[in-house]
This record gives C-alpha cells, structure tokens and sequence, in this order.
C-alpha cells in the first residue's frame, strides 16, 4: 500500500528546512514527507494526489504567509482531504488566532515555534494526530477505483464482481466528482461508456467483462493440475462444504466457479437459522469464511464457468469458457440456482438503474432515505426488506401469495411485523415498470380484484425462486422435468435397474445417473432448499466420492 503524505507549508526557508528535516528523520519508513515554501503550491500538490488517489495524513502550515494565511490554507486543504490532520504553526502573538481556527476550521493542533527539542515538544504531539489518525481513517484500498454513474447497469455489475469475490475497490460517482468525471471522459472519450476500472498499475478497463476483472485483479482463472480426484462444480455452500473435507482429507480438489464463492447464500444480507451463529451471519461473510477454509486445505478455486462436459470412464472432461480443459475421476455438481429473471413490460432497461437481483448490498447506501420494494415473500426476501429497511424511507413488499407464512420462517415474519418502515402487500403482482432512465415507478395488480394501481418507487429487489443451473449438462446428467438433477433412489429406472448403469451397485445416495459424477445442495431434486442442508449434502458427498474411487 502506498505511503499515506505528510505536507509541510511555511514561506520562510530556515524554519521549513528544520521542521522538514525533524519530520522526515522521525517518520519516513511510514510516511512520504512533502514540503514547500508556497501554499498555492502546496494546493496545487494537493489536488493532484487527490486525483492520483494518494491521501495525506497531515498539514503542517505556517501562519504567517505572503499568498495566505495558514488557516486559510488548511481551509481548503481539508476540504479535498476532510480526514487529514491539521497542525498550525504560530508565534505567540498568533495564539488567538489559533484558537479561533480550532473551533471555525476545526484546527487540531497550535504549535509554537521554536520546538526544541522534537522529542520533548514535536514528535509526541505529531504522534498522537498521526495516531488518532490512522485509527479513525479509512485507508485507500490497493488502488482499485470503479469510475461510474449511479444509474450505469454496467458500473453496477462491476461493482457487484468485485464486491463479491473480496476484491477490495474504490467506488466514485462521477457525477459528484467532477476531476475523475474529466479524467474518465478523457480515456473513453465518451462520457455513456462506463464504468471505468483503474488500476494500481496505471492501466484501466473501460466496460470489462468479469473474466478480464478477474484476470487482471489475480483471481484464479488457469487450474495448476491437469488431473484432479475431484472436480466440484460452484463455490456455493454444498460446493465449499465438499471442497473443505475433501481437500482436507487428502484429494486433489477443484472448484470452478463463473461468478464468487458463496452462490445465492453469499446474496442474503443475513442468515439467522444457521446453526452456530445465534446472531446471524451474512452471507458473504459465511462464503469468505467457507472459501478460505477450503484454500488453507490446499483446494484451489477457480473462477471460470463450464460450457460443456464429456465423459471417459473413468475421467470426466470439463471444457471451460476460456477453451481449455481440465478431468478427474469424480465430479460433484454444486452449482445451485441461477435468480428467476422477472417477465415484465419495461423492466429490462431498468437492470442495474434501480431494478436487482437478490439483496445488492453493495447499492443500499445509495437509496438511504427513498422508497424502496422488494418482490418476493420467502425467507431471502424477508431479509432483504429488514436489511433495505434500515436505510430506505419506506420498504414495501409485493408478495403473489395470500400468507407470509406460506414460504418464510416465523422469526421472520415477526420480525417484520415490528418493523415500522415495511408495508406487505399481499395478492399482489408487478404488471409493468416505468421511469425516465432509471427505475421511477411499478404499475401493480391486485389478483383477486384485478384493480390496477402505482407505486413510486426508487428500486426494487427481486427475490422471487430460482432455476437450476444445469445447462452445461446437455442431457449427459438425468434431470427432473425442472431441470434439477436426480440421484440415488429418484433416478429412473426400468426392472429396478437405473436406465444407462453399468455397475453391479445401486448408484450411491447423492450419486447420478454417470458412475463418478455426484450432486449436492439446491442443484439435486429434492434437496432441502436451505443453507445447513446444503452443507450436509456437500459434506455427506466427500464419503461417496472416496468409495467411487477405491474402485477405479
């Protein structure tokens, strides 16, 4: 991480020197010491390292200056750098001024030169600034900057990515920053074409699919091995759950994931039926937890979607996206749900300007004080309506059903009964969305009356089911006619022999139609539809998967 800045300003060139000298013997291994005789220059320095996303901790001004005042400096330097510390140097014949600028400015600290000796009356006051300080600051991150526009499907969907897999990230709305607004208009020459993505490097990437973020940010996109004992296919619960005791129980385990660990369970704002955290966990704070427990056991995580898959008993070839190949011997599908996209007139130029999937944590903040809803009336969307609830004005809950408790748990129901600021309405169905660039308005119906009615509106989140995430299978796998995969006792048979099976052995309880190939969590029918089972399911798989391999 770059060195945070600690400017010094004072037009007289003695005292410059040895405050600069004294500065910098103490604090150069933490920090970069910048000094100059001119507070125009000093400003000037100061708006570049704002652009360059530098930050200082801070400003050591003279008083006394022919271009201005030293409180008119610091004035406007913490305005470009609020969180920066600020220390005025005075004779004592400006000791009232000082005092006045604590409360006018909110000046930290006076100084009276001379300070001799630095270790008696420089360095404990610098650092008690510079510790409070470091303690309350909150540091760039490692240079990433997300330029983009509130409104900007794409800014959104760059955010969401990095967000998701831990990237760490600076988001800046350009149409509050008007010097990044320039600097992004200058490399895409056109103001429409973003977000921009900028890089510690220097380089940038104007609109970047996710595969390129993740190329470019480290993530894992190449498998080290051209063989695994097993391949796991999703990063969500079930799939971090098989990588952690597989891996830990000696086979060679990968996961491929086409978007962050977690799934849809790595969406929820919070989990609070998950048995051992009787406060509740996030969802992405479980899959941060989950992913980092499967890679300290040696499994590697692979983000890359899998297009095509052939078998050749006993290896399994997985084609991904990139054109390359990677096998095993087993294979574990965990691959969960994909979001159930809404069928609606006018929503589709509203995605990411006010209409998401699933909780979008990273855009709550943005609708703080407005009037949100939230579609849906099982579990995930009843978190995500106590979660928008803490910010928004108002959250209104559109559910198709009659009853809360036809899909979501008690605990939360009651809980949001006692919410104040959400309003349920039942029987009730989206018909259309409607705005001038972003999301403004959502025409509703009534099911048992058909009467037609609107709501305004600044965003809705969508939690209404899910489809498996099956398509790579291309008939290889038996599916249900939903497209969840069967094994074990569901598989089709004929004469009570599985259709297709080749073994003197029943298929295993979590096995499919292909010796070797394995399902687990929401992805298999039947399974329970909740995060522990879905780990149960990941778990109980690893067994299954050592007795497929003492026979090959």
């Amino acid at each position: 991480m770059k060195l945070p800045f600690i400017i010094i300003v004072d037009d007289d060139a003695h005292v410059l020197r040895a405050i600069q000298r004294d500065v910098r013997n103490e604090y150069r291994d933490v920090y970069r010491v910048s000094a100059t005789d001119s507070a125009n220059e000093a400003l000037e320095l100061v708006k570049e390292l704002k652009l360059k996303n530098e930050i200082v901790a801070l400003f050591i001004s003279d008083q006394r200056m022919p271009e201005m005042e030293g409180i008119a400096f610091l004035e406007k330097a913490k305005e470009i750098f609020p969180d920066a510390k600020s220390i005025l140097l005075t004779a004592y014949s400006d000791i009232e001024v000082a005092i006045k600028a604590i409360n006018d400015i909110r000046l930290d600290y006076y100084l009276l030169k001379p300070w001799s000796p630095p270790d008696e009356k420089l360095y404990p006051i610098l650092n008690e600034m510079l510790y409070d300080w470091a303690e309350n600051v909150r540091m760039p991150y490692e240079g990433i900057r997300v330029l983009g526009a509130r409104w900007s499907p794409q800014s959104y969907t760059a955010k969401e990515f990095l967000s998701r897999n831990l990237i760490p990230y600076q988001w800046i709305d350009i149409d509050y920053d008007e010097p990044l607004k320039e600097l992004a208009l200058s490399i895409t020459g056109d103001i429409n074409k973003l977000p921009v993505v900028l890089f510690p490097d220097g380089s940038n990437m104007v609109t970047p699919a996710n595969n390129k973020i993740a190329e470019k940010v480290g993530l894992q996109i190449q498998a080290k091995l051209p063989f695994y004992d097993m391949i796991i296919v999703g990063a969500g619960p079930a799939g971090l759950a098989a990588a952690v005791y597989g891996a830990s129980e000696g086979l060679k385990t990968l996961i491929v994931e086409q978007n962050a660990p977690g799934g849809q369970a790595g969406t929820s704002s919070q989990i609070e039926n998950y048995l051992g955290f009787p406060s509740g966990i996030s969802g992405a704070e479980l899959a941060r937890r989950a992913a980092t427990q499967a890679k300290r056991f040696g499994a590697e995580i692979l983000t890359e979607e899998i297009v095509s898959m052939k078998i050749e008993q006993p290896y399994k070839i997985l084609k991904l996206s990139n054109g390359l190949e990677v096998s095993s011997y087993a294979v574990v599908f965990a691959s969960g749900v994909s979001v159930r996209m809404l069928e609606v007139g006018g929503i589709e130029q509203f995605l990411g300007a006010g209409v998401y999937y699933g909780a979008a944590m990273t855009e709550a903040a943005t609708y703080k004080g407005q009037d949100v809803c939230v579609l849906g009336g099982a579990n995930s969307a009843g978190q995500g309506a106590l979660f928008f609830a803490r910010y928004a004005n108002s959250v209104t809950m559109i559910v198709r059903a009659s009853s809360l408790r036809k899909a979501m748990s008690s605990y939360l129901i009651e809980r949001i009964k006692a919410t104040a600021n959400i309003n349920v309405l039942l029987e009730t169905e989206v018909c259309s969305c409607s705005g001038n660039g972003k999301l403004e308005k959502v025409i509703l119906k009534n099911i048992p009356d058909s009467k037609i009615h609107e709501l305004d509106i600044s965003a809705m989140f969508i939690f209404i089911g899910s489809a498996p995430r099956t398509e790579m299978l291309n008939g290889v796998i038996d599916t249900d006619d939903k497209g969840y995969i069967l094994t074990g006792p569901d598989l089709p048979r004929t004469n009570n022999i599985v259709n297709g099976w080749n073994l003197d052995r029943d298929p295993y309880l979590l096995e499919t139609n292909v010796p070797g190939i394995f399902a687990a969590g929401d992805v298999r029918s039947g399974s329970g539809k909740r995060v522990a089972a879905a780990v149960g399911e990941g778990s109980a798989c690893v067994g299954m998967v050592h007795k497929y391999l003492e026979t090959v």
